[in-house]
C-alpha cells in the first residue's frame, strides 16, 4: 500500500501536524478499540538515535532462528506503508498485505471517529489490532520519534527495553543536547523491566542510569556491562553470563558490531531464546534493508558508470555520517576505487555535520532535492552546506542526472564506487526507481 491509497491520505489530514508527542489521543483511541495494547505478545521495545533499525533487524533473525513467531513494528517505510508492519509466521514473518491492512485501518479510523489524531498514532493503533490479534510468541516494537511521548510507549510492561545509540537529531522535539534527548529516551524505562543500552556519551549513560535507578530496573550497560570486539573475524561479546563467540553480522559497516552487542545482550536479558545457536544464525541471516545496501542490478544501477559499485544508506546526522563514512574507508582499504557521493537530506538535518567525516575520502559530491518531501534542502544549498565542509560539490537534478553527469563528466580506473545517502525518503525513492523495493 502506498502514500496515494484513499485511506491513508484520509487519516493523514486527521492533526494539521505530522508530529505532535502525545499519548492521550492515541490512549483515547485504544480505549475505543478495547485496548489492543494490553493483548499483544510479548515485547521487545527499542529506542535510540542510531542503529534502531538494525537491532530490531537482528533481534527479528534472532528469534525467527529460534523458532519465535516475530511480529515486527518499524518506521519510516522505504517504499510501500506495509514495510512498517510485519506479522510473525512459522518460518518467518510476512510484510502484512493490503487487504488486511486495509481492514485494521479501516476499523481504527471507525473507532477514532474523526477526531484529531496523528498520522503516526492511528496507524500504531492499527498495527496494534493486528499485533494483538494475529498469534506470535514476540513483537519487537521500534518508537518512531523519541519515547517518552511516542506512541508506542502505551505498552505497560515489555521483556526488555533497549536503548540504543543516542546523539543529536529531531532537536524541535526531543531537545538540543544529548541529555535532554537521553531523558526522552529514557522515557520507555518501566518499573522492574530490564534495559539493555548502547554505549553512551557520559551524559546520555548518567541519565539512564538515574532513569533505571528510579523505576528499580535492572541495567545492562555497554562497556560496563557487557562488551563487544571483533577480534580475527569474529564477533566476542561477554556479559555476566559469560563470552560468545559469533559470526560477525551479514550487515556492512564495523558500527553493526556494536549493534549485534546490543541485540546479543537484550536477547540475553529477556530470556526468550531457547537455543544459544539462535544468536549466531542472527547474524548470518539478518536484512537491513537501506542501511549500507549494496545495489548489484536494477534500472538505477544499468544507468550508472559500467561496474560501479552502488551503495544506499539512509543515515542523515552526525554520528551517522562518521559511521557510515568509516565503512568506506574500510572498503576503500578493501579494494580501492573512486569514490563519490549522491546525496539528498531534509531540512531538519544538520547537512555539513553530515559531511564532515568524507572530507578527504569523497571525490566529489553530487547533490539532489530529496523527491516528494516539502522539508527537503534544495540541491543548491544542500551543495554549499558539502563545499562548507571542504568538499567538492555540484547540484544535480535527480539521482539519475548525477550518474549521467558521473559518467559523462569524470574518468576513473577502476569503476567508481558511489554511496547515495543522507535521507531515508531518498534510499526509498532509489529502491523503488530501481525496482528492488523491500520484502
Amino acid at each position: 500500500m502506498d502514500a496515494t491509497s484513499p485511506i491513508l491520505e484520509r487519516i493523514s489530514a486527521l492533526h494539521p501536524k505530522r508530529i505532535d508527542l502525545s499519548l492521550g489521543r492515541l490512549e483515547r483511541l485504544l480505549a475505543a478499540l478495547d485496548h489492543p495494547e494490553r493483548r499483544l505478545p510479548p515485547v521487545l521495545h527499542v529506542a535510540g538515535t542510531n542503529g534502531k533499525g538494525s537491532v530490531v533487524a537482528m533481534l527479528r533473525a534472532m528469534l525467527e532462528a529460534d523458532g519465535k513467531r516475530t511480529h515486527v513494528y518499524t518506521s519510516p517505510h522505504l517504499v510501500r506503508f506495509n514495510e512498517r508492519i510485519r506479522l510473525g509466521a512459522e518460518g518467518g514473518g510476512q510484510l502484512v498485505t493490503d487487504e488486511v491492512l486495509t481492514e485494521a485501518l479501516s476499523r481504527a479510523e471507525e473507532a477514532n471517529a474523526g477526531e484529531p489524531i496523528t498520522f503516526f498514532e492511528i496507524t500504531t493503533a492499527a498495527a496494534f489490532l493486528l499485533f494483538a490479534e494475529h498469534p506470535a510468541d514476540a513483537l519487537v516494537l521500534e518508537t518512531g520519534l523519541g519515547g517518552r511521548l511516542d506512541a508506542t510507549n502505551v505498552v505497560e510492561r515489555p521483556l526488555v527495553s533497549i536503548i540504543t545509540s543516542i546523539g543529536i537529531d529531531h532537536v524541535g522535539f526531543l531537545g538540543p543536547t544529548i541529555g535532554e534527548i537521553a531523558a526522552e529516551k529514557a522515557g520507555i524505562i518501566k518499573r522492574g523491566v530490564p534495559v539493555v543500552s548502547a554505549p553512551q556519551r557520559p551524559e546520555a549513560s548518567a541519565v539512564i542510569e538515574r532513569a533505571a535507578a528510579r523505576a528499580s530496573a535492572p541495567l545492562h550497560l555497554g562497556n560496563a556491562d557487557w562488551t563487544v570486539v571483533q577480534e580475527h573475524g569474529r564477533l566476542v561479546f561477554q556479559d555476566n553470563d559469560g563470552l560468545v563467540d559469533l559470526p560477525v553480522p551479514r550487515l556492512a559497516g564495523r558500527h553493526q558490531t556494536l549493534n549485534a552487542g546490543v541485540a546479543i545482550a537484550a536477547a540475553r536479558a529477556a530470556k526468550i531464546l531457547d537455543d544459544p545457536a539462535s544468536l549466531e544464525a542472527g547474524m548470518t541471516r539478518v536484512e537491513w534493508p537501506g542501511r549500507l545496501q549494496r545495489l548489484t542490478k536494477g534500472r538505477i544501477v544499468d544507468s550508472g558508470p559500467r561496474d560501479a559499485e552502488i551503495w544506499l544508506d539512509g543515515g542523515h546526522n552526525a554520528d551517522a555520517g562518521e559511521v557510515v563514512a568509516a565503512a568506506m574507508a574500510d572498503l576503500e582499504d578493501r579494494v580501492s576505487r573512486p569514490l563519490f557521493l549522491i546525496a539528498g537530506m531534509l531540512s531538519t538535518k544538520d547537512p555539513t555535520a553530515y559531511f564532515q567525516p568524507f572530507a578527504g575520502l569523497v571525490r566529489h559530491v553530487f547533490t539532489v532535492r530529496v523527491p516528494g518531501s516539502e522539508a527537503a534542502i534544495e540541491a543548491g544549498p544542500l551543495a554549499d552546506a558539502a563545499e562548507a565542509a571542504q568538499l567538492s560539490a555540484e547540484p544535480a537534478g535527480s539521482v539519475r542526472t548525477a550518474l549521467r553527469l558521473l559518467s559523462e563528466n569524470w574518468r576513473f580506473e577502476p569503476p567508481p564506487r558511489i554511496l547515495i545517502a543522507g535521507s531515508l525518503y531518498l534510499v526509498g525513492d532509489v529502491l523503488a526507481q530501481n525496482g528492488t523495493p523491500p520484502t
